[in-house]
């Protein structure tokens, strides 16, 4: 691919490693077209942000087709994943550290199962206090990393799907078709409150953005072989 091409614009499909940032990531990419062409700039962004803790499609963007990220932001989203019953921690995933546990014995699987209905279609779901949303110009996380108290709205999201795939205590899998703006971490949260047995997020992984699927996404390597190796 020429150096036209990118500043034109490409919409290009990353499979997220663990424990990166998604700027950590656009940043590479970015790196890696910057030094290939030797040039100073070009525009490079990502069409929503996956948590480090989360792995799948990163939809990143360059050129002219930065245009396009609010577009795809927007599109419906799909994610699999793990939540671990019978503890909560205060940031509903693995970021913190269990805060509080209890018995998951009574649990049936049938229960599980019928639980999944709460969730489905418009719902109002209030964000994790260890969120980057901002609340008077602050990060929601730096209020909850000082200790300090926020009160957060709920917003509107809408679960199209929500099915579990696995159960295997006190873990269950599960698969998410969702808008955007819904936040997993609080789906696992609230599951688990709507069992009475406290939850949080342990495995997360997105593997479709609209009709972008990660099937189709590229590593850091291919992304290199496939767009910049190119012949002398």
């Amino acid at each position: 691919m020429t150096e036209e091409e990118f500043k034109a614009g490409q919409v290009l499909l990353f499979d997220k490693p663990l424990d990166w940032t998604s700027f950590q990531l656009v940043n590479k990419v970015r790196w890696l077209i910057r030094k290939n062409f030797k040039i100073k700039k070009i525009k490079v962004g990502h069409a929503g942000t996956l948590d480090p803790l989360a792995s799948g499609l990163l939809i990143i963007c360059t050129g002219k087709a930065t245009k396009t990220i609010d577009l795809i932001q927007g599109q419906e989203k799909e994610y699999t994943g793990s939540i671990t019953l019978g503890a909560t921690t205060p940031s509903y995933d693995l970021e913190t550290e269990v805060d509080a546990t209890y018995p998951i014995d009574h649990l049936s699987e049938e229960k599980i199962m019928e639980a999944t209905k709460a969730f489905l279609g418009d719902i109002q779901q209030y964000p994790p206090v260890f969120s980057a949303l901002k609340k008077d110009g602050k990060r929601l996380y730096e209020y909850a990393r000082s200790g300090e108290e926020v009160k957060i709205s709920a917003r509107n999201v809408q679960i199209s799907e929500f099915e579990i795939t696995q159960i295997e205590m006190p873990k269950v899998h599960f698969r998410v078709v969702c808008s955007k703006g819904t936040y997993i971490r609080s789906l696992a949260h609230d599951f688990g409150k709507e069992l009475g047995t406290g939850g949080h997020l342990s495995a997360l992984r997105r593997t479709r953005i609209g009709e972008h699927s990660v099937a189709d996404a590229h590593d850091l390597d291919s992304f290199v072989n496939e767009y910049l190796s190119q012949e002398e």
